[in-house]
């Protein structure tokens, strides 16, 4: 049992009378390590999927980088045509591809880091730098992104075969 007394406001006891409170027969649960068979001669695999994935972001990155400023202009115009029709594809309840999404928005991300890189490299400023952006996407002329463009020749090709 347990008691509590005070004697004055300064001064308070506290007697306990149970014993062995604080050690416990329980030591938590413990799992037994699950060893895998392998052959004596096979090889360790020592490497993990992320840094293969580092490896081929890099690679993207390298091939980003050797473009030229406008080709990575379009290649911006071609892949925002590509997420707007993954959207309607979404909006439609058609099947697609959801990680699309965010692989094509990171390579878009990408390409205009690269861009801007280029900008602080010849100097322009923030505000010159929004100002061409601006301008640019002004001067966009809107066209079918190349998935669409590539479903109508696929059906233009097999007209053509039906026709003949």
């Amino acid at each position: 049992m347990m008691s509590l007394s005070i004697a004055s406001p300064s001064s308070v006891t506290f007697t306990s009378k149970i014993n062995n409170l604080s050690t416990s027969s329980f030591h938590g649960i413990q799992f037994p390590k699950i060893i895998q068979a392998r052959a004596p001669n096979a090889p360790r695999l020592s490497w993990s999927p992320l840094v293969v994935k580092m490896a081929k972001r890099e690679e993207e990155l390298m091939d980003i980088r050797a473009k030229t400023t406008e080709e990575l202009q379009e290649e911006i115009v071609d892949l925002k045509g590509e997420l707007f029709m993954l959207r309607l594809q979404r909006s439609a309840r058609n099947e697609f591809k959801s990680s699309e999404f965010l692989r094509m928005r990171k390579r878009i991300a990408r390409m205009l880091t690269v861009k801007r890189e280029r900008e602080l490299e010849e100097g322009i400023n923030k505000r010159i730098s929004r100002k061409l952006d601006r301008k640019w996407k002004k001067s966009i002329v809107p066209r079918p992104p190349p998935s669409l463009k590539k479903l109508r020749e696929e059906e233009a090709a097999e007209e053509a075969k039906e026709s003949t």
